[in-house]
């Protein structure tokens, strides 16, 4: 065998795991069919994203907030060329940190689409012309995920969009329809919002980032109804959309079956994202998959029937999130290697870059209802921040969830200032069997944000939080 592990796929999973193999000592290949390593998150996904909602909270600032601060400014005006050019250098930024690192760690790379001739035998159709067979005894699918397309709502690229497109518009829409309320379609929304874009979120749930705790929903979607103008169809189930040439026209049917049309100069499609194995050719080695959502199955050691192929990250089930892929990553790799690695399924946590941003790790309040699980509940509002009110940042809360008998805490839930940051602690907290009192005792400096956490630890033991 050439290598002790082929790495199909140059994403978060996909090149996490291939440097973790290679720290091991295995001799390490990775083949990505796109010209860039860093896949969809680093290329069309995370970090382009975060680009543009911090490019256009700093104007949305510029024109909202500095006055306030003291700051006068005239005439802001968004150059959407020069936004879209920083986002564009933040990608080459990021992707050829990859680039560096797959050279350090001394991790041959081929640019191609890889495929199963047998279980140990990858045929890479190589990007330039030809074709290149390599020999692995381990294999690792890391060929993650792409936009959700609806068979009855057809993406043309210029006005029904993706995020994909959506993330390269050369003019700010004066409306825009998205389609999801999601966090995909959520935090694009609230970049052309920000930007001057009369957004308006058609959703077929009854809220707005649905799988989250109910209350987080709750909050953001009168947040940015207040400070962004965005307007919710919840409840709505999307029928078709028509390209009209300049504009888009959605089609969706109310609550009671009435037919409601939505105008909007582009519409972006963000219902979600679908495994992508095209072209893997796991009909060769005789892999199926799921019939639900097209996802790879695999074990508790995420192995697939196949010995010695694994899959990760958006191919397999359970949350499509980077950072979930990456810790796959590593754990395959020393899986591999013959350690006994593990993943906390449930202490993986789930952000939204909204502003306020949303944040949460562990069971949510419907989920302990559900499981008939007796819990005490404690929140502390950023309105009572002495560093929220400095920043002028006060809409959100806390909210820790603790075992009624035992005090440990087993959920944290959160929306406001610089929450994707502070849920970190809560992981750690319940990765160690913290409970709410631990984190009431622990001294976090004064003043900062972190302080509601512990003054909703507080509130969730024996009611005494101290500042409100």
């Amino acid at each position: 065998m050439q290598y002790d592990v082929i790495v199909i796929g140059s994403g978060p999973g996909g090149y996490v795991a291939a440097i973790r193999s290679a720290q091991l000592g295995l001799k390490t290949a990775m083949i990505e069919k796109y010209a860039t390593f860093g896949g969809t998150c680093l290329n069309v996904g995370c970090i382009p994203s975060k680009a543009l909602l911090d490019s256009s909270e700093h104007f949305h600032n510029a024109q909202h907030t500095f006055a306030e601060h003291g700051i006068d400014v005239k005439d802001v005006k968004v150059n959407i060329k020069q936004m879209i050019k920083r986002k564009n250098e933040v990608i080459s930024q990021n992707t050829a940190g990859i680039t560096f690192l797959m050279k350090k760690n001394k991790v041959d790379t081929y640019e191609g689409v890889g495929s199963f001739k047998d279980k140990n035998t990858i045929k890479i159709t190589l990007t330039k012309g030809g074709e290149q067979e390599i020999t692995g005894k381990n294999v690792i699918i890391a060929t993650g995920s792409k936009p959700t397309a609806l068979p009855f709502l057809p993406i043309d690229k210029k006005r029904i969009i993706t995020s994909t497109e959506a993330l390269n518009l050369t003019e700010v829409p004066k409306t825009l329809t998205v389609i999801g309320g999601g966090v995909i379609g959520l935090e694009l929304g609230s970049v052309y919002a920000r930007l001057g874009s009369k957004v308006t979120v058609v959703e077929f749930a009854d809220s707005i980032i649905a799988t989250m705790d109910g209350g987080l929903g709750k909050e953001l979607q009168k947040v940015l109804k207040k400070s962004l103008g965005m307007e919710f169809l919840l409840g709505h189930k999307v029928t078709g959309a028509k390209n009209n040439g300049k504009s888009t026209t959605v089609e969706a049917l109310d609550a009671k079956g009435n037919t409601v049309k939505v105008e909007g100069d582009y519409c972006i499609v963000a219902v979600g994202r679908t495994a992508y194995t095209d072209g893997l050719g796991l009909e060769n080695i005789g892999i199926k998959l799921e019939e639900r959502g097209r996802k790879i199955p695999v074990n508790a050691h995420l192995e697939t029937p196949v010995k010695g192929i694994y899959a990760i990250g958006d191919v397999v089930a359970g949350a499509m999130l980077a950072h979930k892929a990456e810790e796959e990553g590593v754990f395959v790799a020393e899986s591999i290697a013959g350690q006994k690695p593990h993943i906390n399924y449930n202490l993986i946590p789930g952000v939204v870059y909204t502003w306020p941003e949303v944040a949460s790790v562990g069971l949510t309040e419907e989920q302990l209802k559900e499981q008939g699980k007796k819990y005490k509940s404690g929140s502390f509002p950023f309105k009572a921040s002495g560093r929220a009110k400095a920043s002028m940042d006060t809409d959100g809360f806390v909210k820790v969830l603790a075992d009624t008998e035992t005090d440990e805490i087993l959920g944290v839930h959160m929306i406001g200032p610089r929450v994707a940051d502070m849920i970190a602690e809560a992981v750690v907290a319940m990765e160690f069997r913290a409970s709410a009192e631990d984190i009431a005792r622990i001294c976090h400096a004064h003043p900062t944000y972190t302080e509601a956490f512990k003054e909703a630890a507080l509130a969730a033991t024996d009611n005494r939080a101290i500042h409100m």
